[in-house]
């Protein structure tokens, strides 16, 4: 989730734990624990693209992770704060780490919650930015702010902020239930046959909701509004994947096609191949549009290594897609 909410959720299990005997110091550390795992964003800076995604959301999203940094993040607070609770700063800690991936596994990304399992979790189930699951969180968490910390009605804001944005997450594995059995029912009556369906939330909300179609030789994407009154338009992209060659045997080639979990298509330009990972759509909802939100030129240097560059977006493009977006939730 976007660094906002995992903000507010910390600083809510902060409350949770301690509130009642340090008082917003708890919303404090809890803030800052619920920002922590995201430090891995920073691999970026040095190392290659297709490292920078195996780390991210990795072994700082892990068990192990809140389960090792806990104590010691716990120990530093003991050692200058007035409350020398170590056992208290270490749960505060642990529960504002391990709420983070597991809100993060909800995503389209996922996290690798079971590291050092591969195994990335991801429920797909809510956008990285969902004003509906935050501003319940933030509104309760600033009235709880405000009253002082042994009173019920701090306890009690802060309680009813965790369990609506809580009872939003569950509701979303419902709606996505009911997305998937649309796609699923579209595809039996327009006798397609497929070999995966996947299912996503578009940007800001769970209203709107969007498929990858695996067939034999290509991929099908599509949107369907829970206010849709016509019937679903599957749009196709061929896979292209044999396009690679060779390529497929080089190493960095191979981790980019595990990080997309299968779901890419490659396209070419007039001097080079292209990457493009489906699972998060398209900048544009216009039909056969080849704007992908994550596409990867493909360099090859003189010696064959291979390096994958992001191929930068126009912020327009993200604009023009917020208004397609809002147009599009509310029904084809």
């Amino acid at each position: 989730m976007d660094s906002l909410t995992q903000i507010v959720l910390g600083a809510a299990v902060g409350e949770a734990v301690l509130g009642r005997k340090v008082g917003n110091k708890a919303m404090l550390y809890g803030a800052i624990a619920g920002t922590i795992p995201d430090l891995d964003v920073f691999a970026s800076h040095f190392t290659d693209s297709v490292s920078a995604l195996s780390i991210h959301r990795g072994f700082t999203h892990s068990i192990v992770f809140s389960v090792l940094f806990a104590p010691i993040f716990a120990w530093l607070v003991s050692q200058y704060e007035s409350f020398k609770d170590f056992k208290g700063w270490s749960w505060l800690f642990f529960w504002a780490f391990i709420t983070h991936p597991i809100l993060d596994a909800h995503t389209t990304w996922g996290t690798q919650l079971f590291w050092p399992f591969d195994l990335r979790l991801a429920f797909k189930t809510i956008f990285v930015i969902d004003p509906l699951y935050t501003l319940p969180l933030l509104v309760f968490l600033i009235l709880a702010m405000w009253q002082n910390r042994t009173s019920e009605k701090r306890f009690f804001y802060n309680k009813i902020g965790l369990i609506l944005s809580s009872s939003y997450l569950i509701l979303t594995f419902f709606l996505k239930w009911m997305a998937f059995t649309q796609f699923q029912s579209a595809l039996k009556k327009q006798q397609i046959n497929y070999l995966q369906l996947d299912t996503r939330p578009s940007p800001l909300n769970t209203i709107l909701w969007s498929a990858n179609v695996e067939t034999e030789d290509a991929y099908l994407l599509a949107n369907y509004s829970f206010f849709d009154t016509q019937p679903i338009t599957f749009v196709t992209y061929p896979k292209n994947h044999e396009l690679l060659g060779n390529l497929v045997e080089n190493e960095s080639v191979e981790r980019m096609l595990d990080i997309s979990e299968g779901w890419y298509t490659i396209t070419k330009g007039e001097k080079n191949l292209y990457f493009n990972d489906l699972r998060f759509g398209l900048l544009s909802l216009a039909p056969k549009s080849e704007s992908f939100v994550f596409q990867y030129r493909i360099n090859i240097d003189a010696k064959g290594g291979v390096q994958f560059v992001e191929v930068e977006k126009d912020t327009r493009d993200g604009k023009k897609l917020l208004s397609e977006l809002w147009m599009r939730l509310k029904g084809n």
